[in-house]
């Protein structure tokens, strides 16, 4: 069965800092790139990062610029998202999705080949 599968969200601080882990089961990661969307309450789903299938490229939504890091361990089968300085903003299901097309990161198209089920994150004091 082919899956993805995050971890690592929850509660946080604001300034504080998580790291979200998106697994890959039932084929192999490297031939895909991965993004991470969020959706927050009463919102539409939007594009947060996303890197290559290779590592070598990645890009990142203005709002998370220098905050959020996203990186990948194809030994692993894993993406990760290391979240820093969060903001109450950040608060959202957050979901990573895998693309086999070439050049997926560079404009988010076609949708992705599959999805996560998600993962809460909420900032807050």
């Amino acid at each position: 069965q082919l899956q993805l599968v995050e971890s690592g969200g929850g509660l946080a601080q604001p300034g504080g800092s998580l790291r979200l882990s998106c697994a890959a089961s039932g084929f192999i990661l490297d031939y895909y790139a991965v993004a991470w969307f969020r959706q927050a309450p009463g919102k539409e789903r939007e594009a947060v990062s996303c890197i290559s299938s290779s590592g070598d490229s990645t890009n990142y939504a203005d709002s998370v610029k220098g905050r959020f890091t996203i990186s990948r361990d194809n030994v692993k089968n894993m993406v990760y998202l290391q979240m820093n300085n969060l903001e109450p903003e950040d608060t959202a299901v957050y979901y990573c999705a895998a693309s086999g097309a070439l050049y997926y990161c560079s404009n988010y198209r076609p949708p992705p080949d599959l999805w996560g089920q998600g993962t809460q994150v909420a900032v807050s004091s």
